[in-house]
């Protein structure tokens, strides 16, 4: 390194310094101390030649360090020779930014944290840079060092623009938006956001004209833009639906039935001046008139039979009573409910309605489609109801949830014993015992039967066999038994559907019930059933629901939820089957997304049950021996709970379905079975990754769908 003349130094000579008293070298050192601050300061200010050929990055951050007066930090990562010089005198703050220019050549950064120089690799800068700028980029210097910018935007959108600006940002350093105040947070160099500011000072500008009406003459506005939407937008699907705007062109257009006009917001006056030539060659006179002003609507949501009722009946109203609104001409379709026992696989989802026919208003089942036959004028009328009644209709998803847990616990304890009294052969012999119970409970059961034939009772027996003329007898028998049972069922039905439609879900099984049953008992071979009447019905899970969304956003609910099961020890039962069953119907009013609660049951039972002798089985302690005791406590806990949440566009129904399919995806990946190599099955079906709304399915082929093959192949 080579510096200018003007720099120099002094120092006192080592001769002087040894005369001195005690007293004048604390008075140099208190000056020294004094003058360090401003030499150093003095230094960093005057200007340098620079001459770095080959050298090592430390030794040329050291000098670095040395010339600002500034300390300089460098990573152990940071390994290399640079090349630095200057043909003329700089600033030492013009140096350090060559310096910093030099290094972002070889892939590392110089990175300020608050009066400390680091140099670390470009990829770690964005973590340990502390330099944030929220006000306008031109402020910062024109520098090599990583700063973190916030731009705020007050007309582009920031996502908009991220597409826009990421190749432009190195591919160490980030771009982030914050969607809440609809700012860009970018780290980056300084002089490349100096340039990143001026890009976006350009693009977020005023991208809408002022609003414009455009009042028609002969054309309907409801119908005019879903045309003029598809052709501004170049085909690209329909344009934005009406109310919202064009994220792509900026363009909305809305129309306005009262005084039929079209609202038109435009990116510029060119779009503008499209738009409104577009409409004036289109709001041309109708040449309906000579075929008897026959106007066909073709519907997107409502029912067009239900629909044609509710207009004729309309304009039944309007005709002081006439006989049109009565003339329905056909039903609507409806959703056919099979009975108990019918089969669903051959019977239609809805019925199919036929054309409705008389009076001026006709539907078509099949388009879905309404021909109207009237002047122009009361077209525009009926145009302005179809429109309001044709709108989409909310949907209700209802989480119903199902939460038993029960507890029996059953405890027995007794003794039993009998003896004979008396010799063998004589004529008179005597007994004398204790019997509890039936079956293999009972001390006379177990010793009278043949050995295998009756089996002891559940539990603990202990008995003691006595010997009496040389023959065997029970003599005492004692039992003990305790069970535990314990429950706990969690079920979940779920249901989507239209706002003030029924809706219905049946999870279980269809059990067959005998009604009756003929037996003949006159044959000759014996008594024979020709026949049995059986009628099935469904038990397990059953919800039916009908939401009613109100224009609060309330919900009010019709509910109809039963769970029912079939007792266990009715199975082999010859009087029938017998079924536990626990109904909820009731009509309750819910906010949106709000839990309520239907009902349910908090059960607690006990029993109990003693067999004693009179008098011996109350004698403490030793009244065991003449007593049987049996106790039983049980505990159910029943409460059905129900969460109603609305959508209202497809946007919300969407998300709701994608989150339940990653929700079964997630569960069927983790169901996978153990690997084996002796069982050639090791894997388990796996629904495929959800890729595009509408496209759930992989085509045939792909990585992780196999193609179907037969059995062997």
């Amino acid at each position: 390194m080579k510096s200018t003349p003007h720099r120099s130094a002094s120092a006192v000579p080592a001769s002087g310094r040894r005369g001195l008293s005690a007293l004048s070298a604390l008075g140099l050192c208190l000056a020294l101390i004094t003058v360090a601050p401003l030499y150093a300061q003095n230094r960093a200010s005057e200007p340098v030649v620079l001459n770095f050929v080959g050298a090592e990055i430390e030794a040329v951050a050291r000098t670095m360090a040395n010339i600002t007066g500034r300390n300089v930090v460098v990573d152990p990562r940071v390994r290399g020779l640079i090349n630095l010089s200057t043909e003329r005198p700089v600033t030492p703050a013009a140096a350090l930014n060559q310096f910093a220019a030099v290094l972002r050549l070889q892939g590392f950064s110089l990175v300020d944290t608050g009066g400390l120089y680091k140099i670390v690799p470009e990829a770690d800068a964005k973590l340990q840079g502390n330099v944030v700028n929220a006000g306008p980029a031109s402020r910062l210097p024109a520098s090599n060092t990583v700063v973190t910018q916030i731009f705020r935007l007050n007309h582009e959108s920031a996502n908009n623009l991220v597409p826009v600006l990421r190749p432009l940002i190195g591919p160490n350093n980030t771009i982030n938006v914050n969607p809440g105040n609809n700012s860009l947070v970018i780290t980056d160099y300084a002089d490349n956001l100096q340039r990143i500011g001026r890009i976006i000072a350009a693009l977020d500008v005023s991208g809408a004209t002022d609003v414009d009406i455009i009042p028609l003459q002969h054309a309907l506005a409801i119908d005019l833009v879903p045309l003029v939407s598809r052709l501004i937008d170049g085909g690209s699907g329909g344009g934005a639906p009406q109310g919202q705007a064009d994220t792509s062109f900026r363009t909305t257009l809305v129309a306005e039935p009262r005084s039929n006009s079209l609202i038109l917001r435009a990116a510029n006056p060119a779009r503008v001046a499209l738009v409104r030539s577009i409409v004036a060659r289109l709001d041309q006179p109708s040449s309906q008139v000579a075929s008897g002003n026959i106007y066909v609507v073709y519907l997107k949501n409502a029912n067009a039979v239900a629909l044609a009722t509710t207009l004729r009946a309309a304009l039944a109203g309007e005709a002081s009573g006439g006989s049109a609104g009565s003339s329905s001409g056909g039903t609507a379709a409806r959703p056919v409910s099979v009975a108990a026992g019918g089969s669903a696989a051959n019977t239609p989802v809805s019925a199919q309605a036929s054309p409705s026919t008389g009076g001026q208003i006709q539907a078509d089942p099949a388009t879905n489609a309404l021909i109207i036959t009237a002047p122009e004028p009361q077209y525009r009328q009926l145009r302005a109801v179809i429109d309001q009644l044709d709108s989409r209709r909310a949907q209700v998803y209802v989480e119903s949830l199902i939460a038993e847990v029960n507890a029996d616990k059953a405890a027995e304890f007794g003794i039993q014993w009998q003896g004979p009294l008396g010799n063998s052969g004589s004529s008179l012999i005597g007994l004398l015992g204790t019997n509890f119970g039936a079956g293999g409970n009972n001390i006379f059961n177990l010793a009278s039967a043949t050995p295998g034939s009756v089996a002891p009772g559940a539990g603990l027996n202990l008995g003691v066999a006595a010997q009496k003329n040389g023959v065997y007898f029970l003599g005492f028998l004692a039992r003990f038994l305790q069970s535990t049972g314990e429950g706990n069922v969690l079920s979940t039905p779920n249901l989507l559907t239209l706002d003030n439609e029924e809706a219905k879900i049946v999870i279980g099984q269809n059990v067959p019930f005998v009604t009756g049953q003929f037996t003949n008992t006159g044959s000759n071979e014996g008594s024979v059933n020709p026949f049995q009447t059986i009628e099935r019905k469904d038990v397990g899970i059953t919800l039916r629901v009908k939401p009613q969304i109100s224009e609060n956003g309330t919900i009010k609910m019709t509910i109809f939820q039963e769970v029912s099961s079939v007792q266990a020890s009715s199975v082999n039962s010859t009087s029938g089957l017998i079924t536990n069953k626990r109904t909820i119907e009731s009509t309750v009013l819910v906010d949106d997304g709000a839990i309520v609660v239907l009902g349910g049951l908090l059960q607690d039972e006990y029993s109990g049950n003693e067999d004693k002798v009179p008098g011996l089985g109350d004698v403490p302690l030793f009244g065991n021996l003449f007593k049987s005791q049996s106790r039983s406590r049980k505990k159910t806990n029943l409460m059905v709970f129900l969460r109603p949440v609305v959508m209202r566009d497809g946007r919300e129904t969407s998300n709701l379905a994608l989150d339940r399919y990653e929700l079964m995806r997630a569960i069927q990946k983790d169901n996978q079975p153990k690997p084996s190599s002796v069982l050639g099955v090791n894997e388990a079906p796996v629904m495929p990754p959800e890729r595009a709304p509408g496209a759930f399915l992989p085509p045939l082929g792909a990585p992780g769908v196999a193609p179907a093959t037969a059995p062997g192949q």
